[in-house]
């Protein structure tokens, strides 16, 4: 699923999610995500850039990322729905939101000459693509990048498929959070391991930083523990 096709499922998804924290299955406060990620991302970002937030949703990551970076911070989504909530959740906040598909190949060299070189934030992103749509998405970042940028890239690992599976055989059923995801046709396509940085060199980057953490999702187990996802994280960008 791509281009349109995937634009009017996310719509439809975003159209649907109830309002409020813990609706939405990797929603989870950035407390538990993107300050988990910022340690591994921060050393590499001593130039004052721009920060572009790619796959932003409804945008909890995005504003607490603006208001730690330097330079302006502004999330993208090819969804129109998710943009539109994350305006109205960040209210007048640093964070500036619009609709733009990292695919699209035009769209992303018009935001870089707006821009210039960025860096990328792009969390859980590529495993919702086919394999044409993530290598497409792997352009768009190196794009963005430019010569001066660097890119914090995190997805789940091959090992998440089986807390997946364990979470949708819950006798009850799947959490609602889930369901929904497939419910809109948002089936993840998934990643081998090895295909994430073969992704981004094929793009023409280099891998700087490479690592695993576990990723937080909304969910709860039986014990009230955080449900996370085993998840493998790379920063990329260009030598020299």
């Amino acid at each position: 699923m791509t281009g349109g096709a995937a634009a009017d499922a996310w719509d439809g998804f975003w159209r649907a999610a109830p309002p409020g924290p813990n609706t939405v299955f990797w929603d989870a406060a950035p407390a538990e995500v993107a300050a988990a990620h910022l340690p591994h991302f921060a050393p590499h970002l001593a130039q004052p850039l721009p920060l572009v937030d790619v796959g932003c949703g409804n945008g909890t990551q995005t504003v607490f990322l603006a208001e730690r970076h330097a330079g302006p911070v502004l999330g993208v989504d090819l969804s129109a729905e998710a943009v539109a909530r994350a305006r109205r959740t960040a209210g007048a906040g640093p964070a500036a939101f619009r609709t733009l598909d990292a695919a699209d190949a035009d769209a992303v060299r018009a935001l870089h000459r707006e821009l210039g070189d960025s860096h990328v934030y792009l969390r859980g992103v590529l495993h919702q693509a086919p394999p044409a749509g993530q290598a497409a998405l792997a352009a768009g970042v190196a794009a963005l990048l430019g010569a001066r940028g660097r890119g914090f890239v995190v997805e789940p690992s091959e090992a998440a498929k089986a807390a997946l599976a364990g979470l949708l055989r819950r006798p009850g059923g799947p959490p609602p959070t889930l369901a929904a995801v497939f419910e809109h046709g948002i089936a993840p396509a998934g990643l081998t391991e090895g295909r994430l940085p073969d992704l981004f060199r094929a793009a023409g980057l280099a891998v700087l930083a490479a690592g695993s953490l576990p990723l937080a999702t909304t969910e709860r187990g039986a014990d009230g523990t955080p449900v996370t996802l085993p998840s493998n994280w790379l920063v990329v960008g260009r030598r020299g």
